[in-house]
């Protein structure tokens, strides 16, 4: 049975948690909306306060997973986004560790929701940021993100299931967040060197978005901040529009509206906001691409069940299967930069196209063959 994403969870038939509660999820809008711009302000790139479909092309890319020596960078917000919902989760005791539902299905709707992403430029919050500083590519992006979530709702309707997830032990849940500590940890024991794009283990731009960042304090200070706040509200980009589409509920997109109004009152207070489609920073103005690299990324974020901010902060909660998703998206990130698929400023990449139609055609055949049956 489909269920609003935004249902909260009771103990004895009162509900515990304020930050589930509509008001709850505006304000946690409202302190996302703020945190963005200020961090684009700090030093992140040009309407990318925070991304997580590029940040997590900028992990693998760190790491090695790739060689595109303009988006490599270990991003802090990142690793704050699982261990504040890691946090935030014990705090509550809400952690719980679960696993076991189709996971290579979700490794692979991971790399392609990526692959979708990189053809746009953005994952749905950037999305909003980019529409908040005047971006109005980004138009056409919502758009087809929307569109993909609807594509994503029939066949929900229709009984498509991942099937369910088991409980699992507690190291099964802590796999990703150990494995975001380690990442931490790599950032503080090999520090970028000036002048140098490997530091040990780690490789660094030297120029391009992955080499503007706000400080590592703020950063990580930010993302631990957001983590706490999108796990204990549930927040969802992906289950806002879902939930308006399936049970004209509005829930969650009272925390989206308050996203981006937030974000825009933001920008045009730091000068950040510039209205137009060209010229803008990290982004191409190729209106079909927009608008069709979010539908793949919108269908493969609902038959997931979460867009990739709230993925992270499922993993930090304890979901093995949301660490697959997320790992699907860092490697999906190494094939587009390795294979030509991710678009740039100049447009879409040599095999972009190519890349869109087996990522639409596999989305559409786990749609049609993964269903209940009665």
């Amino acid at each position: 049975m489909i269920r609003p994403s935004f249902e909260p969870r009771k103990r004895g038939g009162v509900v515990k948690n304020s930050l589930a509660t509509r008001w709850g999820i505006i304000g946690v809008g409202l302190a996302i909306g703020v945190l963005a711009p200020l961090l684009q302000f700090w030093g992140n790139p040009g309407n990318m306060g925070v991304c997580v479909a590029c940040f997590e092309r900028d992990i693998a890319g760190a790491v090695g997973l790739h060689r595109a020596d303009v988006v490599q960078y270990m991003r802090p917000e990142i690793i704050g986004f699982v261990l504040g919902s890691l946090l935030a989760a014990l705090a509550a005791k809400d952690f719980r560790p679960r696993a076991g539902s189709a996971p290579i299905v979700r490794f692979l709707l991971g790399a392609f929701a990526m692959i979708g992403a990189l053809i746009f430029l953005g994952c749905p919050w950037r999305a909003l940021l980019r529409l908040a500083g005047g971006d109005l590519n980004a138009v056409l992006g919502i758009g087809g993100l929307i569109g993909g979530i609807w594509i994503g709702t029939l066949f929900l309707r229709g009984g498509f299931t991942l099937g369910r997830s088991q409980q699992a032990p507690a190291a099964v849940g802590l796999v990703l967040p150990l494995v975001m500590a380690f990442f931490l940890a790599l950032l503080f024991i090999f520090p970028a060197q000036e002048g140098q794009s490997l530091s040990g283990v780690l490789f660094y731009s030297l120029k391009g978005p992955g080499a503007q960042h706000a400080a590592l304090g703020l950063s990580l200070a930010a993302g631990l901040i957001i983590g706490g706040l999108a796990q204990r509200s549930r927040f969802c980009t992906m289950g806002a529009f879902r939930d308006l589409l399936l049970f004209r509920q509005t829930h969650l997109l009272g925390g989206v509206l308050a996203l981006l109004i937030a974000a825009l009152v933001v920008n045009l207070a730091l000068g950040q906001f510039h209205l137009g489609f060209e010229g803008q920073p990290v982004a191409h103005a190729l209106h079909f691409w927009n608008f069709a690299g979010m539908v793949l990324a919108g269908l493969a974020f609902a038959l997931a069940g979460g867009c990739p901010g709230r993925q992270l902060f499922m993993a930090g909660e304890g979901d093995g299967d949301a660490a697959v998703f997320v790992l699907g998206m860092i490697v999906g990130a190494a094939f587009a930069h390795n294979f030509g698929l991710a678009s740039s400023p100049k447009g879409l990449g040599p095999h972009g196209l190519e890349s869109w139609l087996l990522g639409m055609a596999f989305c559409l055949f786990i749609g049609f063959t993964m269903r209940k049956k009665a």
